[in-house]
């Protein structure tokens, strides 16, 4: 394909998202009831997606404890989510800063940074309503994130992207229609995968355009690249900290976790859509295979 028909396609795409857009948009201040009571009796996760069901640690939690459980880890899960859109945000921008402003590409990135500064606000008033902390990421993490926007680019950048958007959009669309779950974090789920179809759509399309520019030693670096960010957001889903809530100690409900069968066929279905695509566009390879089966992403 020539390069006018790709900017020409690239374009229409990114019209077509931003009329979109301009239909289904959601305000989180307006759309989610914040006063709402919470369920005391209801999951803020299902059970059986909890890092730790399955385990001895597990069996040996109440019921109530179990739910304190899912509330954290849900705090887990929405605070380094936030986290991601935040570096998602930096990338955007850093790519809008070199585009011309009367495209619809550039618009649309404009666009998709106004989305995530309401779903970073919305995921931080959810952590916030069922009073539990913003855990985010393990110190070493975020110093690597501030390190991430300013060395990925290309093709591993926009596809660690994807990896983060579409686990957590699979985790989501499992929840939002579960009436077992809290109602608040179904509604703040629905807003989300909603919202983050366009985003999706917008990155999946990058990904694929620039892989065909890409020579096999670029091939290879983006390969790496993007396996070892994708093991880093599984890894940083669940701060080992929140196990403190039910009293476990951290390092002790970590290692349950991560020996977990269960935990582990969580991150590798929360993985099976992304993977598939990542497969396909040349992303999956040989030097990043260790940290793809590290994940628990490949088998």
């Amino acid at each position: 394909m020539s390069r006018a028909l790709q900017v020409n396609d690239r374009e229409k795409t990114a019209g077509r998202l931003l009329n979109s857009s301009a239909r289904n948009s959601y305000d989180p201040e307006v759309d989610v009831d914040w006063d709402a009571p919470l369920d005391e009796g209801k999951p803020f996760i299902p059970f059986h997606r909890s890092s730790l069901y399955g385990t001895e640690l597990w069996d040996r939690l109440s019921d109530e404890q179990r739910i304190e459980l899912t509330k954290h880890e849900f705090a887990s899960i929405a605070s380094n989510g936030l986290w991601f859109e935040v570096l998602l945000m930096q990338m955007l921008l850093k790519e809008f800063y070199d585009s011309d402003p009367r495209t619809n590409h550039a618009q649309y990135a404009l666009t998709e940074v106004a989305d995530e500064c309401r779903h970073s606000t919305m995921f931080a008033k959810a952590v916030d309503r069922v009073g539990a902390p913003a855990y985010g990421p393990l110190p070493l993490l975020k110093l690597g994130g501030r390190i991430l926007p300013a060395t990925l680019r290309g093709p591993s950048a926009y596809a660690s992207i994807l990896v983060a958007e579409e686990i957590l959009d699979r985790y989501q669309r499992d929840q939002m229609n579960d009436e077992n779950v809290q109602p608040l974090v179904r509604m703040i789920n629905r807003i989300h995968v909603l919202e983050e179809a366009r985003h999706v759509t917008f990155a999946r399309e990058e990904v694929v355009r620039r892989m065909a520019e890409c020579n096999a030693a670029e091939r290879a670096y983006h390969q790496f690249w993007t396996a070892l960010v994708s093991y880093f957001i599984c890894f940083s889903l669940i701060n080992p900290h929140v196990y403190k809530a039910v009293g476990i100690r951290p390092r002790d409900g970590m290692e349950a976790a991560w020996r977990n069968p269960n935990w582990q066929d969580t991150l590798h279905w929360g993985g099976e859509k992304i993977m598939s695509f990542l497969q396909e566009a040349g992303l999956v390879g040989k030097p990043g295979m260790y940290w793809w089966k590290k994940a628990y992403l490949i088998r």
